[in-house]
């Protein structure tokens, strides 16, 4: 799926998904062997960065049936996702969906697809 929007700022998720820039994979072995591209794209397990994540799981409203003079509460909760922005994702391969956006990859996957995270705290300081 190919994307014409140009600013990344207007995209928002839905839910537990989480946008990831595949990180771009090594085309040599620690020989020094230069690896086909195939060779990458039937690796199981892939790494990238998290972009943007979404608001969470959502909870049910909780509803008071008993106490009538209570103002009802319709407001959509969400427990958040552990994933941030800036972490580095390890996620199954074929879990998440491809777009291409500004001429670029990037990956649209639920946050039970992403194995582990890594988040270097003094990255952006």
């Amino acid at each position: 799926m190919i994307i014409e929007e140009k600013n990344l700022a207007k995209v928002i998720l839905i839910g537990d998904r989480v946008l990831i820039k595949p990180k771009t994979p090594e085309n040599r072995t620690k020989a020094g062997l230069y690896l086909p591209p195939t060779v990458q794209e039937k690796e199981k397990v892939q790494s990238g960065y998290v972009v943007k994540v979404g608001p969470g799981y959502p909870i049910p409203a909780v509803t008071d049936i008993d106490e009538a003079w209570k103002p009802k509460q319709e407001d959509v909760r969400y427990l958040p996702i552990q994933a941030k922005e800036g972490d580095l994702a390890v996620y199954l391969q074929d879990s998440g969906y491809e777009i291409e956006f500004n001429n670029e990859k990037f990956l649209i996957l639920s946050h039970t697809f992403i194995l582990m995270l890594i988040r270097d705290e003094d990255l952006f300081d």
